[in-house]
């Protein structure tokens, strides 16, 4: 019995596997640029990117502390602005916070510097008190990871 292979990458647009593959995740777009030209192409369109980046993006871009961020960031691609803010980190809200994506999921994560917190009973040494730490530490300790 022969089997009849249908190459889809010689069947289907670009546009449709640019499509399916949006549904996919980061780490499969990833992946399946590897099974072909056309699914490597199609896994490096801006359309498949956009779709893992929050949709609010350039809103926490345009609101970074530092206003060079968004001159250096908006014109990269979908893919290379993705994998850039999983790997750095950008400073919002006057730098009390930080915002990065998660590699895997693209889930939105956020840093708030402890200063940034407000906290009740702080003002009581009771059960708060700040300790200064010397400066290469004090980042560090001084944030507390929150995910969303």
């Amino acid at each position: 019995m022969e089997t009849n292979r249908i190459d889809i990458t010689k069947v289907l647009p670009e546009e449709c596997i640019t499509h399916i593959i949006s549904f996919t995740s980061p780490r499969d777009a990833c992946r399946s640029s590897l099974v072909s030209h056309s699914f490597n192409s199609a896994a490096d369109s801006d359309a498949v990117w956009d779709r893992f980046l929050p949709s609010d993006h350039l809103e926490l871009i345009s609101s970074a502390a530092a206003p060079s961020v968004s001159q250096e960031l908006l014109p990269m691609s979908k893919k290379k602005l993705y994998f850039h803010l999983c790997d750095n980190p950008i400073l919002i809200n006057n730098g009390t916070m930080s915002f990065a994506l998660d590699k895997e999921t693209g889930k939105k994560r956020y840093m708030i510097a402890a200063r940034g917190l407000s906290i009740i009973w702080s003002t009581t040494p009771l059960y708060w008190t700040w300790e200064s730490l010397p400066e290469s530490r004090s980042v560090l300790y001084s944030l507390i990871s929150v995910a969303k």
